[in-house]
């Protein structure tokens, strides 16, 4: 055999062999991705059955509720409760309401009488606006001051920064906010009432003036999430990082002469993401879903607040519609972090 039949033999074996890891690689990831797609609907479906028997137990009768107080005859109850399907076995209830959810169809709320789908989209942008802004704030607040921490351990700034994270992780949100009415809104001493007390807006504002006021009664409920939710996100990211400071490669980083800037920034710090990206990715979920404390103490019109409206009649389609979106905007969210996970790290999916 010649030296050129050789080579192409050789180049022959070694073509396929050297694009096997990649086929390999890629395959993995499909099946890993399927597995937490596969996981994913499961929990939905979960949550969909979950939902209708659990709100079922909430005591009191929504017909009665929406009446009023009026005085109604049987008839008029039974009138109702058939427009509802609410005198249809629980069995036939059931079967009726998964159907129609996998469809998209969640019903039509009992209050509103209008489609709990409709209801929904009219309060999400407004819980996107509030819980958005301080998405962006306390994640990125979060991991900077996080990073800070884990790099100075030990140092008073590290001890100031991890108190103050873990004090107000436990403050309970609505508490805080209630805190915070009282003393910007009301005015408590010297210190006069600046912000609104609840609400989106004072009305009457167009343009540039109606800007200014969504912001103005936005900046309470912002500072209340942003102060319970920062510290979490401070947390892992420096229990995170902090595992990484001894590791090999950066004692090999410092000795080839980089900066220490350089090393935390280029190499410690991409190395830490993964519990920080997954965190990330549920508060992202929570952002979609609203906070319904603050959105209730806030009296903001938003999907928090639609939920504890459901709550008190009880409107059962629209309590049911809210609680799966809100499962599955956090079970959605999760499953894209659970995706990205691999392009972070090579070792996660193979």
């Amino acid at each position: 055999m010649s030296s050129l039949q050789k080579a192409a033999a050789i180049s022959g074996r070694g073509g396929p062999a050297a694009r096997t890891p990649r086929v390999r690689n890629a395959t993995a990831y499909v099946r890993y991705g399927a597995g937490k797609v596969g996981g994913a609907a499961v929990s939905l479906l979960a949550v969909l059955v979950t939902g209708f028997f659990l709100f079922r137990l909430i005591p009191g009768d929504p017909v009665r509720t929406m009446t009023g107080g009026r005085p109604v005859s049987a008839g008029q109850l039974a009138s109702y409760r058939r427009e509802f399907g609410m005198d249809l076995p629980l069995w036939q209830q059931f079967t009726d309401y998964c159907g129609k959810a996998l469809t998209g169809d969640l019903g039509t709320s009992y209050q509103f009488r209008a489609p709990v789908v409709d209801k929904i989209s009219e309060a999400l942008p407004n819980t996107l606006l509030l819980t958005g802004t301080a998405f962006v704030i306390y994640t990125a607040l979060g991991i900077v001051l996080g990073t800070r921490a884990a790099w100075r351990h030990g140092r008073l700034g590290d001890r100031l920064n991890t108190g103050l994270a873990l004090t107000l992780y436990s403050v309970p949100s609505f508490w805080l906010g209630l805190l915070l009415i009282i003393v910007f809104s009301v005015g408590i001493g010297p210190i006069p009432g600046l912000f609104p007390t609840g609400g989106m807006e004072s009305g009457g504002e167009e343009g540039f003036g109606y800007v200014l006021d969504v912001a103005h009664h936005l900046i309470l409920p912002v500072i209340t999430l942003v102060a319970v939710e920062y510290g979490q996100t401070l947390l892992v990211t420096r229990s995170a990082l902090l595992d990484e400071m001894g590791s090999d490669y950066l004692t090999t980083a410092r000795a080839k002469g980089l900066r220490d800037d350089l090393v935390r920034r280029r190499h410690a710090v991409p190395n830490a993401l993964l519990p920080t990206v997954t965190l990330v990715f549920v508060n992202l979920g929570r952002t979609v879903a609203g906070v319904i404390l603050v959105e209730t103490v806030f009296s903001w019109p938003g999907l928090g607040g639609l939920f504890y409206q459901a709550l008190s009649v009880p409107d059962l389609p629209l309590v049911q519609g809210l609680f799966l979106f809100f499962a599955a905007a956090v079970i959605i969210m999760n499953t894209l972090a659970d995706l990205v996970y691999p392009f972070l790290d090579p070792r996660v999916g193979r």
